[in-house]
Parts: structure tokens; C-alpha cells; sequence
């Protein structure tokens, strides 16, 4: 469920940014309290242990240990590994977005290229884009849990209406052990061919359009398949999870507040609060819980992609526009701008700030009659150009 905030920081104002750290649904606050909470709570317990339970000779261990805690707590590389891998993951998360399967230019293709406003004419531009929105259904079902939890059996894509129980039977008598998103790609080409036949497409070039669209959607189709498939290397998240959480196990004890007494370097205040650690958690920990999130973004967390409206709105506009709006034009007229060689749309009174003057490169307040003097040197001579007059002179001497 993706959570969108952009109209709230349209103007960079103070206060805009600032609301949104007060914001629940996809903030870091849900993400992260529960590891905040138990790091707070052992944090605690160690502290009250070493305070009140332990004897005299156990505190002078217990402070050893946590000197030593402390000391090589920080050569644990934790701000490259996470860092890098963050990095990783966005891009990842961002070119899983790019590569979703839009039919929009397919059924711009099927809408004017196949002929026909007859029943049979509809029926094969309805069929046409039917398969397209079933080839992404098909590989939505494969790689999104809240997708697969909606459709979780083919007899449920067949109860929506994206398969006919014809189509059924001839998909299941297909025998292969391989995903079958593939299977309407080929009705697909097949029936495109036969409309070119049959005249309904009436240009072999607009044939070879519609196909090679059909291909990039299927390319679509395929890379999510594959991002699915392929996904960042298990040894690198393992490392990076053991890093943070060995991070912060270490901190627990080497972070503690030891008694200002024993005179131990860097320990002259007792705080109990250990403010710079507590953020330092919050700011690692929830760059992980960041990366766990978006690593697989088909899932069901907040900032997850809609899967689900996608698949409902593709399916609606594709068949308004292939069916409804085939060859579906508004009357043409003259528009307002028909005898005005200056066509310039009017401003609201909120938008007037917004009328400038057109830019006309950085140089234009020079003036083409303004003086100017440029001189070049060449050699042991001057050349001084007056730029207004167009006037020349030659100085000879040293530079």
C-alpha cells in the first residue's frame, strides 16, 4: 500500500517537512519500535544488573568487558556494508517500478490498427487485450503474495473474467514445468496474425508495431519474473543483518555508563540515558528495516506497490479503449486561438507569480549595442576590438 506524501511537500517550507515526521502509516516509528523497544529494555536490565546486583570485584569485570565491547565494537565496518547495500536495494526497488507492465500502449495499437465495428470487430479487439491483461496476471500471481491471495487458484482467474473456460482446458493441456505466463503471448501473436489475414489489420506494418509491442510488454512481464527469481545474494543480507545486530549487541554492554569513580577514561558523567546510542540505533537499524522493506516490494507493507489496482486498472481502460472508444472521435472545431498569433493561456490570480518573461540565454542583457572591449593576445602584440563600432587597432610592444 503505497504511501504517497508528495503533495504535502510541494512548497519547501519549514513546517511541511517537519509534519511529516509526525506521520504513522510508513514512517520509520511503525518500522522500527519493536527492535527499539527490547535494544531499550536489555539496555535497562544490564544497567540495573550492574548498579545493584553485582558485587565490587564482579563491577571492576563487568567494566573491563565493557571497555573491550566498546573499543572494538567499532571496527565493524557497519556504515559501508549497510550503506552499500541500501543503495542496492533502492536501485533494485526502483527499476522493479520502471519494468511494470503498462497495456496503455498496446490498446492505443489495438484501438486504431484493428478494423471492425462490428461484433466480430469488438470481439477481437476485446480478446486482443484480454490476453494482454491475463500475461501480466499471470506473472502478478507469481511474484505478489497479496496478488496470489486474491487470485489463488486459475479457477479464480477464470471466475474474473480473464479466461474463458475454453481457454482453461487448451492452458492446462499445455504440459510444461515452466511458468505459463507465456501461454496468452502466443494466442496473442496468433490471433494478431489472423486478423492481418482476415484484413482487419490492413497494413503488414502495423502488424509489426502491435507485435513488437506485445514484446516489450512480455519483456515487462519477464523482468519481473526475473527480479523475482534473481534476487540480492543471501550472503550479502546476512552479512549486513549480522553486522548491524553484532553493531548493537557489542553496544549493549560497551555503551553502558560505568562509575565516575574508578576514573576510567571517557567515563566522567553517569547519565543512565544513553542519548547518542539510542539515535544511533534508530538511524542504522531503520537503514536496515528501510532495505528489508523495499527488497521485495510485491509484498503487503506499506510502501509495497498496489499490484491489485494495477491489475483493476488496466483491465478497465484497456477495454474502454479498444471497445467504447474505438474510432470514437469529438466533433472538431476552431479552437479559440484560430486567428491569434500570440496564443498565450490566461492566469488565475493565485498562478500570477507564476508569468515570467521567456528566457533568451544568459547573454541577452549584454545588448548587441552595449560598448565592449575584448583584447587578445598574440605573440608580443595586443588586438583591441571595440565591439559597438566595430573598430580594430593593433598595439605592437612586450606583454
Amino acid at each position: 500500500m503505497t504511501v504517497t506524501y508528495s503533495s504535502k511537500v510541494a512548497n519547501a517550507t519549514f513546517f511541511s517537512f517537519h509534519r511529516l515526521l509526525l506521520r504513522w502509516r510508513g514512517s520509520i516509528y511503525k518500522l522500527l519500535y519493536r527492535e527499539f523497544i527490547v535494544f531499550v529494555v536489555l539496555y535497562t536490565v544490564l544497567s540495573v544488573v550492574y548498579r545493584l546486583a553485582l558485587f565490587d570485584h564482579q563491577k571492576r569485570l563487568f567494566e573491563k568487558l565493557s571497555m573491550y565491547c566498546d573499543k572494538y565494537a567499532e571496527q565493524i565496518p557497519v556504515t559501508f556494508v549497510l550503506g552499500f547495500y541500501v543503495t542496492l536495494v533502492v536501485n533494485r526497488w526502483w527499476h522493479q517500478f520502471v519494468n511494470m507492465p503498462w497495456p496503455d500502449r498496446l490498446m492505443i495499437l489495438i484501438s486504431s490498427c484493428v478494423q471492425g465495428k462490428d461484433e466480430y470487430g469488438r470481439l477481437l479487439r476485446r480478446t486482443l487485450v484480454r490476453y494482454v491483461n491475463l500475461t501480466s496476471l499471470l506473472i502478478f500471481r507469481s511474484v505478489s503474495t497479496a496478488v496470489c491471495k486474491r487470485f489463488p487458484t486459475m479457477d479464480h482467474v477464470v471466475e474474473a473474467g480473464f479466461m474463458t473456460p475454453e481457454e482453461r482446458k487448451v492452458f492446462d493441456d499445455i504440459r510444461s514445468p515452466h511458468l505459463k505466463y507465456w501461454i496468452p503471448v502466443v494466442w496473442f501473436s496468433n490471433l494478431a496474425s489472423k486478423a492481418r489475414q482476415e484484413g482487419r489489420i490492413q497494413d503488414s506494418i502495423d502488424l509489426q508495431n502491435i507485435l513488437n509491442e506485445m514484446n516489450r510488454f512480455r519483456t515487462w512481464c519477464s523482468t519481473l519474473f526475473g527480479y523475482d527469481w534473481v534476487g540480492v545474494p543471501l550472503v550479502y543480507t546476512q552479512v549486513v543483518t549480522l553486522a548491524v545486530y553484532t553493531f548493537f549487541f557489542a553496544c549493549l554492554i560497551g555503551r553502558q555508563f560505568l562509575d565516575p569513580a574508578q576514573g576510567y577514561h571517557g567515563h566522567d558523567l553517569d547519565l543512565y540515558v544513553p542519548v547518542f546510542t539510542l539515535l544511533q540505533f534508530f538511524f542504522y537499524s531503520g537503514w536496515l528495516k528501510v532495505a528489508e522493506q523495499l527488497i521485495n516490494p510485491f509484498g503487503e507493507d506499506d510502501d509495497d506497490f498496489e499490484v491489485n489496482w494495477i491489475i483493476d486498472r488496466s483491465l478497465q481502460v484497456s477495454l474502454l479503449a479498444v471497445d467504447e472508444m474505438h474510432m470514437s472521435l469529438p466533433h472538431m472545431t476552431k479552437d479559440m486561438y484560430w486567428n491569434d498569433c500570440e496564443a498565450r493561456p490566461p492566469y488565475t490570480l493565485a498562478a500570477a507569480d507564476y508569468c515570467i518573461p521567456s528566457f533568451l540565454g544568459s547573454t541577452t542583457d549584454m545588448g548587441s549595442t552595449r560598448l565592449m572591449l575584448a583584447m587578445v593576445i598574440h605573440g608580443n602584440r595586443r588586438l583591441f576590438w571595440l565591439g559597438a563600432k566595430n573598430l580594430f587597432w593593433v598595439e605592437s610592444g612586450g606583454c
